[in-house]
């Protein structure tokens, strides 16, 4: 059999079936991805990028929260940034850029039985305040870390 007719013939059935999945409506997008916080990520400041992401905004500082991230960036696009915790029962983690239009820029939702840990680089406008929100037995923990940004940056 000829390679390229095998090809055409897996290639066919592969866009038949996909496009029947999603004709009947057994695969939407939706149901892949992710619930989207809407009201968290259009907030305009931190306290309403709190409650919207993690339900309440009354957070109190924690030493068991590591918050890891340059004292400089050079780059405002890619500023890494790891927070992790001893705390028991973390079941969800928020970081939030204090001087961004949008503050927030990641929320994790854990498993109360995992390792609170999240990595991840954010992007930042300008010199700020780095927020690390962190919801264990249902109350809210926080630590910050200002980081200078020199170049770059979300809109600049």
């Amino acid at each position: 059999m000829n390679l390229l007719r095998r090809k055409l013939v897996k290639t066919a059935a592969f866009v038949g079936t996909t496009a029947s999945l999603v004709g009947t409506g057994v695969l939407l997008p939706q149901r892949v991805l992710g619930a989207y916080a809407t009201d968290a990520f259009a907030a305009k400041d931190v306290e309403g990028a709190i409650s919207g992401s993690l339900g309440s905004g009354a957070v109190s500082p924690s030493d068991s929260i590591k918050l890891k991230a340059p004292d400089i960036a050079e780059n405002g696009a890619v500023v890494p940034v790891t927070v992790s915790s001893s705390m028991a029962n973390v079941t969800a983690i928020s970081i939030i850029a204090k001087s961004n239009a949008s503050p927030l820029t990641s929320t994790y939702t854990l498993s109360a039985d995992s390792v609170p840990f999240v990595s991840t680089r954010i992007k930042m406008a300008k010199t700020a305040d780095v927020i690390a929100v962190i919801k264990a037995d249902g109350k809210l923990y926080s630590a910050t870390k200002e980081v200078k940004v020199t170049i770059g940056g979300c809109g600049g």
